[in-house]
């Protein structure tokens, strides 16, 4: 997959036979840009959300009438904060704000903080892999694995419908976390479970800002909150017919969920190769 998946995928290979020179010279342009860049590209502008789509699920339990009336504008909006422009993501209803763009072998780095607005528990995720349509993951999500943000599980993994990873594990009272020399075991709903715990808890205390980063290479994902690696999930898929199907990248989504969200920043790199400090 190659880094900018969506922009490749306007040009099958009819297509690439009916280009014009100029096209294909332009398209040639394109292609040495995202595979020679190294630098931070941001993904939110620090103005709209112009290049992101939008998508309002299920409602929150005990809140069916937030539903009713939510809106994308109003659920996902550009405010003011400190003098400074940031994503606000309500939390009233479940939804999604995701990328139109596919990344694979990349290093993302999100700034986020939660709100004062509750409306049932401080909840998100930043879904990655992510494919298909909106509504297939809980009626809401595309299909993904979600590092999880939920305030007291931060870096977390959740495997999201039919997705798969494996992971080494070691388990205490009936929970499995994370563990470097664990061993390593399947997960997914149709093996260990869908919840992998943190390895450590780093993440900072309520209304202060956390940096969540995640490398994604071939099919190893690494969650580092706070300069701390929380998870490393390898041989990620997804299932279909009992078969564990390769899946090496995918859209970006975040979530609506129940509380009040503010992301600072949000910026992706592509990468080679996962640093070996994080894997050691």
């Amino acid at each position: 997959m190659p880094y900018f998946n969506s922009t490749l995928d306007k040009f099958n290979t009819k297509n690439l036979n009916q280009l014009t020179m100029k096209q294909a010279f332009l398209l040639s342009i394109v292609l040495l840009t995202f595979t020679s860049c190294s630098q931070w590209q941001a993904l939110f502008n620090g103005e709209n959300l112009d290049n992101w789509d939008t998508y309002l699920g299920t409602p929150i339990k005990g809140h069916e009438d937030l539903a009713q009336t939510a809106t994308p504008d109003n659920v996902f909006s550009v405010v003011e904060e400190n003098g400074e422009k940031v994503i606000r993501i309500s939390g009233e209803v479940n939804g999604s704000l995701a990328t139109r763009d596919s990344f694979a072998n990349y290093h993302l780095q999100m700034v986020f903080k939660w709100g004062t607005k509750v409306y049932s528990t401080q909840n998100s995720g930043l879904l990655y892999n992510s494919f298909g349509d909106f509504g297939q993951a809980l009626g809401t999500w595309m299909v993904n694995i979600e590092c999880q943000l939920k305030h007291g599980n931060l870096g977390d993994a959740y495997l999201m419908s039919n997705s798969y990873c494996e992971t080494a594990v070691k388990e205490v009272k009936g929970e499995f976390i994370y563990t470097k020399d664990g061993a390593l075991k399947k997960f997914g709903k149709e093996f260990n479970g869908s919840k992998i715990k943190k390895a450590v808890d780093a993440e900072n205390p309520l209304g202060e800002w956390n940096t969540v980063e995640l490398y994604s290479v071939g099919r190893t994902t690494v969650h580092v909150i706070n300069g701390k690696v929380t998870m490393v999930n390898n041989n990620t898929g997804k299932v279909e017919n009992g078969e564990v199907i390769p899946i090496t990248g995918g859209k970006i989504q975040i979530q609506s969920e129940g509380a009040e969200l503010f992301v600072k920043s949000i910026q992706v790199k592509p990468i080679k190769e996962i640093p070996k400090e994080l894997l050691q």
